[in-house]
């Protein structure tokens, strides 16, 4: 129960910021987004009819695709917050703050992106071009980055043949802006980098990494393969998670234990619980170093 009214608490939030977004800043400028929102509002411009009614519309046939290739309780959850949507931009009568064109794309992109992305990580679309994209993919393999790419394409394209290029292009800036900002609100502010690292030094590095940098490991067994000196023994790999703030002196630890060691980098987009989570505060690397003097006086005692 505490979790789904917390869902529907931030998914309400999302929709009272996108809402924001629409008729403080892109609506009363002639601004677009990209996807089913930005389709709404060039036909909103073009027909002088209010926007909730299209808003509504042109989510149908999205949210029928959303029936057969989504699970019906997020189905259920875009339903309400698309109607919810419509029926709070219908009534809503916040003035525009400004007529700035380029405060306008930015800020507009902000709320917009921001309330987007709320809803998304609460298991709801707003948006149908999200589900555009997931249904294609599954039928075609494309993946759904591209197939939203080419969605918005075809739509700024069109707005620059019955607008004008100036609005395309300061709405193009409005998507950006609106995408980057729906990554940070579902994969968070903070930027982790994940390490895979061979060594032969592998119980030093390790030791180091939990008292240093005061991130958690865990210990893989590697039972061979090939490298530049030939064939490879069996060897312990470290697999760690970095906040990317302290990959520079994870770095020069390593580097200072085994300057051949092999690290292998790539992305990750969150973490959930684990030590590192757990003793990010100062207060937590005390209590880490000092568990780990412990641990380490008492194998020494063995």
């Amino acid at each position: 129960m505490k979790r789904t009214l917390s869902e529907i608490f931030q998914i309400a939030l999302g929709i009272l910021l996108a809402s924001l977004g629409l008729k403080m800043f892109l609506l009363p400028n002639g601004f677009l987004d990209g996807g089913a929102t930005g389709i709404a509002i060039l036909l909103s411009e073009l027909f002088e009819i209010d926007i909730s009614i299209f808003l509504l519309l042109v989510s149908i046939p999205f949210l029928i695709l959303a029936w057969f290739s989504l699970t019906k309780r997020i189905f259920v959850k875009s339903l309400l917050s698309i109607i919810s949507l419509a029926i709070i931009i219908h009534f809503e009568n916040f003035a525009a703050i400004t007529d700035d064109k380029l405060l306008t794309a930015i800020f507009g992109g902000l709320f917009l992106g921001a309330g987007i992305g709320l809803t998304i990580k609460n298991g709801a679309v707003l948006d149908g071009s999200e589900i555009l994209g997931i249904f294609i993919n599954e039928k075609l393999g494309i993946s759904i980055g591209k197939i939203i790419l080419l969605f918005n394409i075809i739509l700024f394209s069109v707005t620059a043949l019955l607008l004008s290029i100036e609005i395309a292009m300061y709405s193009i800036l409005t998507f950006i802006i609106t995408a980057k900002v729906i990554d940070f609100m579902i994969e968070g502010f903070e930027d982790y980098v994940g390490l895979m690292i061979v060594s032969e030094q592998t119980d030093e590095i390790n030791k180091q990494l939990i008292d240093i940098i005061g991130t958690g490991t865990t210990i893989y067994n590697g039972s061979g393969g090939f490298g530049k000196r030939g064939p490879q023994s069996e060897k312990k790999i470290i697999h760690s998670v970095i906040n990317r703030i302290d990959i520079r002196r994870t770095y020069n630890l390593i580097d200072t234990i085994d300057k051949n060691a092999f690290i292998i980098e790539f992305d990750v987009n969150n973490i959930k619980g684990g030590m590192y989570t757990k003793f990010l505060s100062k207060e937590g690397l005390k209590k880490l170093s000092s568990s780990s003097i412990k641990q380490n006086a008492s194998s020494d005692n063995m």
